[in-house]
């Protein structure tokens, strides 16, 4: 995935199948992150597992320095899995500084930080404060914008 310039990633919304298992519970696979599989005793726990699951393959995206996938168009048989907002946020400073070409000393220098704290900026399992994240976005040309939904039908 890439953030080209005037294009925006606004969601981190991934298509999850679940398929039932024959002792009553769900296998949870994610078609664009393959290694993303778990499963749930319910179909309410499953997709627990599936948010919980789809958090640790893009944590594990970034940390191997790979590709982050587009999230594809939802089929029928799928359900919406939303990444959450803390690790959204960093894919979205790892996509952006991979598209800039800046390296994490390149970056630490333009936000006048030591390179450490650029690497606990793109570490997923680092809590880093909102307008950390914000100030470094906007160092790598980007913003943020949030859209609230609604879960109701």
């Amino acid at each position: 995935m890439t953030l080209s310039k005037g294009v925006t990633m606004s969601r981190f919304c991934y298509g999850v199948k679940l398929t039932p298992e024959s002792d009553g519970g769900w296998i949870v696979t994610v078609r664009d992150i393959p290694e993303a599989i778990t499963q749930g005793d319910n179909v309410e726990s499953a997709l627990i597992e599936a948010s919980d699951c789809l958090e640790e393959a893009i944590a594990a995206r970034i940390d191997d320095q790979r590709d982050i996938p587009i999230p594809s168009p939802l089929t029928e048989d799928e359900y919406k899995v939303y990444l959450p907002i803390q690790t959204a946020l960093k894919a979205s400073v790892y996509l952006a500084m991979k598209e800039s070409s800046l390296s994490k000393v390149q970056l630490a220098s333009l936000l006048n930080v030591d390179e450490k704290e650029v690497r606990r900026i793109l570490d997923p399992h680092h809590r880093t404060k909102l307008p950390t994240i914000e100030r470094t976005l906007q160092a790598l040309g980007q913003q943020i914008s949030l859209t609230i939904t609604s879960t109701r039908p």
